[in-house]
């Protein structure tokens, strides 16, 4: 994901409908400077997506829904925000439930317990994001 030695981090943009992009640049702007004490880094094209550290914590906003989850997925909560958790190559991939718009996390093992991440994100999800009901 990382461009050369740059401390640009190029990764591709959610495409939102309307009502979850401004719900996502809203969501942008409320964005911690640090998560995990990592610093957030530059992102291109970073519409609606940010990264922090390195390795990188990425940030999705609107993303859509992940395929395998569904009302009997398992979930868990941080700080009142829903999160439907997979691991992913090198690390887990969480997403938002019970919110307007799909907010995805990618945290790297080297940041074990991944989770505590989400522990950074929650009160920026929560100004941002609205609850949606049904939660999925």
């Amino acid at each position: 994901m990382l461009t050369g030695c740059s401390r640009t981090v190029a990764m591709s943009d959610p495409t939102p409908d309307a009502a979850a992009a401004g719900i996502c640049t809203t969501l942008m702007a409320a964005l911690p400077a640090q998560v995990l004490d990592e610093d957030r880094r530059h992102v291109a094209p970073g519409v609606f997506s940010a990264a922090w550290g390195d390795p990188t914590i990425t940030l999705r906003c609107g993303a859509p829904k992940p395929p395998s989850m569904n009302a009997g997925s398992p979930c868990f909560e941080v700080n009142s925000v829903g999160w439907f958790a997979e691991q992913a190559k090198g690390g887990y991939l969480f997403t938002t439930i019970g919110r307007a718009a799909y907010v995805e996390v990618g945290v790297p093992d080297a940041y074990s317990p991944e989770a505590n991440a989400l522990v950074d994100l929650a009160d920026a999800i929560k100004a941002s994001v609205p609850v949606r009901t049904p939660c999925l």
